[in-house]
């Protein structure tokens, strides 16, 4: 297997999907479910959820020689890019081109983490695993100690997040919601995360994991995942029809499947342009999260609801 590759963005999550629809029969169900709820919420137009719903991270960090052990300085300045993108903070948001800027949302997520492990116990909310493992595929390797990695905490209640180093070219993965527990959550190469100490250009600006968690979430590639066709669908109405995914940074307009004037909506988390043009969600692509979160990762909108508060008794007659 070869090293990482530096320059083209690779998101593994489809082949992790199609995978899991071949041997895994109730994910099959289980996704059909969670895509018929996904479009009645669409269809009915619910309002846009306003409060907030936080989402306690763990980190992985799996490692075998000392540049992948990835400091907690570089794990922070990813949580804060998570945090500003998710909630339109960003300062690259500007950059969007002029007819897109009315799309730009914000999809209320937070992100921290995690304070208490699952027995209850404080946790800084980062494992450190040393592996004999010099490269980890798409195959969940990563996510069990059995197989060199390391386990995945209870997927109800923590967003898992492992950094290692990927082979081929990967940059990262995830699995959509409905999959197994024991391997939920994203995987990104340690040289595409955060925007410290290993990551390298141009994937340096901690995209890779905001892509990989909004799959996470239950969005697709803007794209479609239809190679260059354009019959395919992200399952958003208000992101361009787009044959295959962009890569660098294009200059707009970026024309295809007669998407004129204003073309491909190349500044889009889930497309493959580098890091320092991808910069915005579209309300489209924020209420599908809102629908995930109301739905298959609804354990955590709950526990970010503050606790009902308690009726005082009736005073004794």
């Amino acid at each position: 297997m070869t090293d990482e590759s530096d320059t083209v963005r690779w998101c593994a999550t489809m082949p992790v999907h199609h995978r899991l629809l071949r041997t895994t029969p109730e994910y099959a169900l289980r996704r059909r479910r969670i895509e018929e709820d996904a479009e009645r919420r669409r269809r009915i137009e619910r309002a846009r959820r306003r409060e907030a719903v936080t989402i306690p991270v763990v980190v992985h960090v799996v490692w075998n020689a000392d540049e992948e052990n990835v400091s907690d300085a570089q794990i922070l300045s990813q949580l804060q890019v998570l945090n500003d993108d998710f909630n339109r903070a960003n300062a690259d948001v500007d950059t969007v081109p002029e007819p897109f800027r009315p799309l730009v949302a914000e999809a209320r997520v937070r992100f921290r983490l995690a304070e208490t492990d699952p027995q209850g116990a404080a946790t800084t909310g980062v494992v450190r695993v040393r592996t004999d493992h010099t490269g980890f595929g798409p195959d969940d390797a990563v996510k069990s100690t059995a197989t060199g990695g390391a386990d995945a905490w209870p997927a109800d209640r923590y967003l898992n997040v492992w950094v290692c180093r990927l082979t081929d070219g990967l940059l990262g993965y995830a699995q959509f919601p409905g999959g197994p527990a024991e391997t939920d959550g994203v995987v990104v190469s340690y040289r595409a995360f955060g925007t410290t100490g290993t990551a390298t250009a141009p994937f340096d600006g901690g995209r890779t994991t905001v892509h990989e968690v909004g799959h996470w979430l239950n969005l697709r590639h803007i794209w479609g995942d239809d190679g260059e066709g354009c019959a395919g669908s992200d399952f958003v109405t208000d992101t361009p029809n787009q044959a295959g995914p962009s890569s660098g940074v294009p200059r707009f307009p970026k024309v295809s499947c007669d998407n004129a004037p204003h073309g491909d909506l190349f500044v889009n988390f889930m497309d493959y342009s580098d890091d320092a043009c991808t910069v915005m969600f579209t309300h489209g692509q924020a209420g599908r999260m809102d629908a995930c979160l109301a739905g298959p990762r609804s354990s955590f909108a709950a526990a970010s609801r503050p606790p009902e508060p308690v009726a005082e008794p009736e005073p004794a007659a």
